[in-house]
């Protein structure tokens, strides 16, 4: 049994750092640290555990089964070592300084943000926030590393260690020109196949209505495609294409732009958007605050 006493704790954080890494030169700059120092601090950990921990092969360090076993409830004590000593748990919103890390898509933060900003300013004025793409894989490593607070958008299937909470129901609408010929209210498949198409893919290979068209034996005419949402109401304008996109950021636009819009003429389901965190940071303060405030004050968008 090893003697917390005479263990260094230090080493912990190391130990972390490398199984997150799983590279002793990256570990040396991350910790500000030279790679003999690290090197010697995983010799020190393989005496003290009497075991590899990290062992070199050809697809680079590979973790041991009691390196895996002990991973998670370290880094976790770490955290919470951490944040009890930055004082984290204890939170006032009204004098706080922190700067919030957020991945999103283009859609969620034209949406959320200037409502949020507008919230902060008056009931936390000193909050600040970093908003970043939100990648096509979700950025499980970021949001452990603590690179990311957290993300918003629609994820899949998620590892254990990543929190989902329920944030929006979205469903699609189909934007135009205000003055578009073809499109009415009652807007009928036919003729949503046979208008020009604008697809927002936004790093996707096939999108939701496209593969229900599949599925159903149905083509729609896409005549450009696009990366992000923003633009894409801009391009309907005086031209007789169309562009499906998400309620909430088509009602926005349709304020500010010439554009109107109706229902989307397939039965296709209401979809979720989600805030996720690292599990990690379930005892965080401050981002429990917010993610309490995105859920009671913004869900009804």
């Amino acid at each position: 049994m090893v003697n917390i006493r005479n263990f260094d704790l230090n080493l912990l954080v190391i130990f972390d750092a490398l199984m997150r890494e799983r590279n002793v030169s990256r570990v040396a700059e991350k910790l500000s640290l030279s790679q003999p120092a690290v090197s010697n601090a995983l010799n020190r950990l393989r005496t003290l555990l009497d075991d590899q921990l990290l062992v070199r092969t050809s697809q680079g360090m590979q973790p041991t089964a009691l390196a895996l076993e002990l991973e998670e409830p370290l880094r976790e004590a770490i955290q919470q070592i951490e944040h009890t000593l930055s004082g984290r748990n204890q939170f006032d919103p009204s004098s706080s300084q922190v700067r919030f890390r957020i991945a999103t898509t283009d859609y969620a933060e034209l949406a959320l943000m200037p409502r949020l900003l507008s919230y902060m300013r008056a009931m936390a004025p000193g909050i600040q926030f970093d908003i970043l793409d939100l990648p096509p894989e979700t950025p499980t490593k970021a949001l452990e590393d603590g690179e990311l607070d957290l993300c918003i958008g629609r994820f899949g299937e998620l590892p254990p260690r990543i929190r989902r909470t329920p944030f929006l129901k979205e469903h699609l609408v189909v934007a135009c020109d205000a003055e578009h010929p073809q499109i009415t209210d009652d807007l009928s498949l036919d003729t949503f196949l046979s208008l020009q198409h604008i697809w927002v893919s936004g790093g996707q290979r096939r999108g939701v209505v496209d593969m229900w068209l599949d599925e159903n034996r149905l083509e729609r005419n896409i005549v450009m495609v696009t990366p992000n949402y923003l633009g894409a109401p801009h391009l309907v304008i005086g031209s007789e294409m169309a562009v499906v996109l998400p309620k909430r950021m088509a009602d926005e636009y349709a304020n500010l732009l010439p554009i109107r819009c109706v229902p989307l003429p397939l039965p296709i389901p209401p979809f979720d958007v989600d805030i996720i965190t690292s599990a990690l940071r379930n005892d965080d303060a401050a981002l429990q605050w917010l993610i309490k405030i995105l859920r009671h004050q913004f869900t009804a968008l």
